[in-house]
């Protein structure tokens, strides 16, 4: 269910900006805040978490607000985030590029560089921002450099796709039940995988040979059904296909992914459902993630935070109350 996580009109005006500003240094990622009129400043933000979606609808007066060097020195959980006004005028910054949104447009951030976002007026801003791990993405952060705010089109495809549907989850006023909630966040995470690898298409080189895409999705089939294997290694998974190591990684650069990344990728989004899962409760979170081929607890625990924001054991807490 969405919530509302700050209102300004709670406070008298002297104290608005500067509120604000601390709720933006505690969010993550931590931002900065600040405006040429402070005494006239508001701002309401309500917040929904679906498994490693993070959704923040946020209606702002004119203002700045800045990812700096310093704060992704302090804190970085290394997220994707596609951003875009629901009303009013929006400008992003990063690495660059300055895309100006209004309307029907939007653009991709990365937490992992120094950003800013301008509103603009006269009147208030209400944008909505979604973000979820790069690790649960098909493709590394460092691709999507070219599209980091840069304005694109929501009118039609994917990017209304998209949008639509990250602005209807934010208007939800209720709750889903812990699989229906699995499978939102699913839906959420392919279409912005989807929407991601639409834009750089026809930018990454020539289009594969129709036998390597046959093969390459033939490894990747294999690589979730048998993710559970402790053993399963680009090394194994290329032995059971007859090729070599170089010529298997060769194929998923094509995909945008590696071998190595979607084996991880698998095997936390499995232990996740299971943890989510009420009738596996009472089993530990150590066996859980052994299941899924994780033979280090602890190597288990930080891929798991750095993946969801948060320690297996407090994300079972939340999701099987």
């Amino acid at each position: 269910m969405i919530r509302t996580v700050f209102r300004s009109e709670a406070l008298p005006p002297a104290e608005r900006l500067a509120a604000f500003d601390d709720f933006l240094h505690t969010r993550d990622p931590p931002m900065r805040v600040t405006s040429t009129a402070p005494e006239r400043f508001r701002a309401t933000a309500r917040a929904r978490d679906l498994g490693p979606v993070h959704i923040l609808e946020l209606a702002c007066s004119p203002s700045v607000l800045r990812r700096t060097t310093r704060l992704i020195h302090r804190s970085d959980p290394a997220v994707c985030a596609v951003v875009f006004p629901l009303r009013g005028t929006l400008t992003v910054s990063q690495t660059g590029h300055e895309a100006l949104l209004r309307g029907q447009d939007f653009t991709f951030y990365d937490s992992s560089r120094p950003l800013r976002l301008r509103i603009t007026g006269p009147e208030p801003t209400t944008l909505l921002r979604v973000h979820v791990p790069w690790t649960l993405l098909p493709l590394p952060a460092r691709r999507a450099d070219r599209l980091l705010g840069t304005r694109l089109p929501a009118q039609e495809g994917l990017g209304a796709l998209l949008t639509h549907f990250l602005t209807d989850l934010a208007a939800e006023v209720c709750a889903y039940p812990a699989a229906d909630e699995t499978r939102v966040s699913a839906v959420a995470l392919d279409l912005l995988a989807a929407t991601l690898t639409h834009h750089l298409d026809g930018t990454l080189g020539p289009p594969p040979e129709p036998r390597d895409c046959e093969l390459a999705g033939r490894i990747e089939a294999y690589v979730l059904e048998h993710v559970a294997d402790p053993e399963l290694t680009p090394r194994t998974v290329a032995a059971a296909h007859h090729i070599s190591v170089s010529y298997l990684h060769r194929l998923f650069r094509t995909r945008e992914t590696t071998v190595t990344e979607l084996i991880r990728r698998g095997r936390l989004e499995r232990a996740r459902r299971d943890l989510a899962d009420r009738r596996l409760r009472e089993t530990p979170v150590h066996r859980i993630a052994a299941r899924w081929g994780f033979r280090d607890h602890s190597a288990f625990t930080r891929a798991f935070r750095t993946a969801y924001g948060v320690p297996p054991r407090e994300y079972r807490e939340t999701r099987t109350e």
